[in-house]
């Protein structure tokens, strides 16, 4: 007896045998952007935000905020492990 549909034995196995290729140290880093500017406007956009979230009373929603514009900072700096 089944509970539910059957699942296509291709679909499983679509992701096998890709290679996912890293500028990074090979720790599973991500590579880091040629670019830095969309980084550099989202981090500026989530410190605003989070800064009126401080104003307005909520730091909840601040502390999201902040947490938000940690991870574009940390994608703008340089990865020490690579040097």
């Amino acid at each position: 007896m089944q509970n539910g549909p059957r699942s296509n034995s291709n679909s499983r196995q679509q992701g096998r045998g890709r290679r996912w290729d890293s500028n990074g140290g090979g720790n599973g880093s991500r590579p880091r952007p040629q670019n830095n500017q969309n980084a550099q406007r989202s981090y500026e956009r989530y410190m605003a935000l989070a800064q009126a979230e401080i104003v307005a009373g909520d730091i909840v929603s601040a502390e999201n905020y902040y947490q938000h514009a940690e991870h574009y900072l940390r994608s703008m700096s340089p990865d020490p492990e690579i040097t």
